[in-house]
């Protein structure tokens, strides 16, 4: 094979069937690992601003019915979707004759809808990232076997020919681990990405439920003050 052979390009096109068949869906797969990062990384940056600023709006001593009213009824990011499902609730046991806000059923209303819509949200930010899970530790195999399946039909040609001279053998061989390469390639930033956006997930995850924690407290406290 010509030293213009051993490039990417040449490699796949001197491989057999099987091995290009791997080489393209680990090549289908590494783009779709890098979408996922790329999505992500824009993602948890705009649900974190949203998140901050809507705490800043919340924080600033302003009516609550306002704010309810301006992001709570249609939220258009977890944040704002924990506080709405709260206060809608709350809002809702408001409502009801002679209902005594003070008591454990409206708190554990209350609390459940925090609770469920936290798992709901956190979900959709996990969304995909379960790909990223399966793609780090499965790649490498997957190039392994057209590493594998390559070797063999080198093999297969090597006996045909009958020689084993280096010229001969080392283009197949070529071929073969070059599959074995993109796996690596695919899975090692799934892995990371994994890793990185699971932690971020949790972080997030954990802010969420904080915001709930303190917003059903102070909705506990208003209720005791109108009881």
């Amino acid at each position: 094979m010509a030293a213009a052979g051993l490039s990417p390009l040449g490699l796949f096109l001197h491989a057999s069937i099987v091995v290009k068949l791997v080489m393209i869906g680990l090549v289908g797969c590494s783009i779709f690992v890098w979408a996922v990062i790329v999505e992500k990384f824009f993602m948890f940056r705009r649900v974190n601003r949203e998140a901050t600023e809507f705490e800043d709006r919340f924080w600033s001593g302003g009516s609550l019915d306002d704010l309810y009213d301006s992001d709570g009824a249609k939220p258009l990011h977890p944040m704002a979707a924990v506080f709405g499902a709260a206060m809608g609730e709350w809002r809702r046991s408001a409502r009801i004759p002679g209902v005594d806000l003070a008591r454990g059923g409206v708190r554990d209303r209350v609390d459940r809808a925090i609770n469920i819509t936290v798992t709901r949200e956190i979900e959709r930010v996990n969304r995909r990232v379960v790909f990223l899970a399966t793609v780090g530790p499965v790649a490498p195999f997957v190039g392994l076997f057209g590493t594998v399946w390559g070797i063999m039909h080198s093999f297969s040609a090597i006996a045909a020919m009958h020689n084993t001279n280096l010229s001969v053998v080392a283009p197949g061989i070529s071929e073969a681990l070059f599959a074995t390469a993109i796996g690596l390639v695919t899975a090692i930033p799934a892995y990371v990405a994994y890793n990185v956006i699971s932690a971020a997930v949790d972080h997030f995850a954990e802010r969420l439920e904080a915001f709930g924690t303190e917003f059903a407290a102070i909705l506990s406290r208003q209720s005791e003050e109108r009881s």
